[in-house]
């Protein structure tokens, strides 16, 4: 594909990142000429400096036969207008855009064909929002993904010396929970990726991935590691989108306290929120920690813009006695470095945001697309169409199925049925499939898989 992306900031140059690697003809626009040359030395991509929304900057792009547009600068104006402008000019069949501003996004009716040409609107706050809250629903897990609209969930654990299932092998998982239905997806031992069978034994540290129905994820999660006990109370570093968004959602069914050190903004929270106290200082303050009873603290949140004091914050809280603490980290290459030590969780809002927009870019109907492992693996839920001439998944047996190395099919669902994926099970046509690859080159080779014949027509 030809793909413009706008923005050579931490999403953008992410983004092509990603996209460079599969082959995909990409050109960013950025006004910022240092950071351009520098994404050009490491990628094979063509850059373009220039305000991004002047249509003489697009055309120089390579716009008038762009298949995409992908526009993630800062500003949402420039977003919104450079999508204008590629739609009334050059007539570019997909644009995608990050629009932040609630303002923009409570409007009913400004985002379509005939008013502001966006197919797509991509709200990284949002996405980075419902991800933090799913692992504070879920007590114990490093990540949570959501498929087939809540139906299924891919959960990864760590599983613990002392565990249940440590030692054991993964039959022994089925034998001893009969009645919930699972599948261990990906095993990931000291950072390298496993492919398990049934006689995979799961050692201590083993970082788990395992696919389930909704209602069956705590029952799995309690064989893996011991069950953490819900978290009631949450105290929140930083009050920005995020931490007001997050705060906004737990605070009726939580005790939750944000910490803020603008005093402006502090003064806008306590107005926009009910039951959620609203601390003025530093995160970084021992003190305040102190006085605010920090031990007590279920899971403490870092979610300011700074990563040094979202690390030492956080350090901070869990050795003055928090039980969990999670950290929003935007350089990636701090991720790996701190989460597993005294911080439990690292996230990077990159990768959790960088999902939303591969769904877009895969070929075949893939709806929904996760980036794991901060992008060496991909969770993906496609829907399979024809039928046994057209296409080569619809009427075989999984087992029957020729998967790209390293690919496993972990869940079928059918309607409101999950079918977890055993060999013997048939697909049909408009099933959706959850897979996890943990090559990405192997990508390409999945959308195939999910590409109809033309005797289909």
């Amino acid at each position: 594909m030809k793909i413009i992306i706008l923005g050579a900031g931490q999403v953008g140059g992410t983004l092509a990142e990603h996209l460079a690697r599969e082959e995909n003809d990409i050109t960013v626009v950025d006004v910022d000429g240092e950071r351009l040359r520098e994404l050009h030395t490491r990628l094979d991509i063509r850059t373009v400096t220039g305000p991004a929304s002047y249509p003489v900057v697009l055309r120089q792009a390579g716009c008038e036969d762009a298949d995409m547009l992908i526009a993630v600068t800062s500003q949402d104006e420039v977003n919104m207008i450079a999508c204008q402008v590629a739609h009334t000019l050059f007539r570019t069949p997909t644009k995608i855009a990050r629009v932040r501003a609630t303002a923009y996004l409570t409007r009913k009716g400004l985002f379509a064909h005939d008013a502001v040409p966006i197919d797509v609107l991509i709200s990284p706050e949002q996405v980075v929002t419902d991800h933090i809250r799913r692992l504070i629903e879920h007590p114990g897990a490093l990540q949570v993904l959501e498929f087939a609209g809540g139906l299924v969930q891919l959960v990864a654990v760590k599983a613990y010396y002392g565990g249940p299932l440590v030692g054991q092998d993964l039959g022994f998982l089925r034998r001893h929970m009969p009645s919930v239905d699972t599948r261990v997806a990906a095993i990931y031992r000291r950072n390298r990726p496993i492919i398990p069978h049934g006689d995979t034994v799961i050692e201590a540290d083993d970082e788990v991935f395992f696919i389930a129905a909704r209602r069956d994820i705590r029952a799995v999660m309690s064989e893996l590691r011991r069950v953490d006990r819900n978290f009631r109370r949450v105290v929140i570093a930083g009050g920005g989108n995020i931490g007001e968004r997050l705060a906004e959602h737990l605070e009726h069914s939580h005790q939750v306290k944000i910490i803020e050190h603008g005093l402006e903004r502090c003064t806008v929270l306590s107005e926009r929120l009910n039951r959620t106290v609203v601390l003025h200082g530093s995160a970084t303050n021992k003190r305040l920690l102190e006085e605010e009873n920090i031990e007590e603290c279920d899971i403490f949140c870092a979610l300011t813009n700074d990563d040094e004091v979202n690390i030492m914050s956080s350090m901070l809280a869990k050795r003055m006695g928090a039980k969990k603490v999670l950290t929003l980290i935007n350089n990636a290459a701090y991720v790996d470095l701190v989460q597993g030590g005294e911080i439990d969780i690292a996230i990077s809002p990159q990768q959790a945001t960088i999902g939303s927009l591969l769904t877009h870019v895969r070929r075949g109907d893939i709806v929904n697309v996760h980036s794991l492992r901060r992008g060496a693996a991909e969770a993906i839920e496609a829907i399979a169409h024809g039928d046994t001439q057209s296409s080569k998944v619809v009427g075989r047996a999984i087992g029957e199925i020729d998967l790209p190395r390293g690919t496993t099919i972990g869940a079928i669902v059918r309607g409101k049925e999950v079918l977890i994926a055993h060999d013997d099970v048939v697909v049909e046509t408009g099933d959706h499939l959850i897979l996890f690859v943990i090559d990405k080159r192997r990508i390409r080779d999945v959308e195939r898989l999910f590409q109809v014949g033309l005797t289909f027509f």
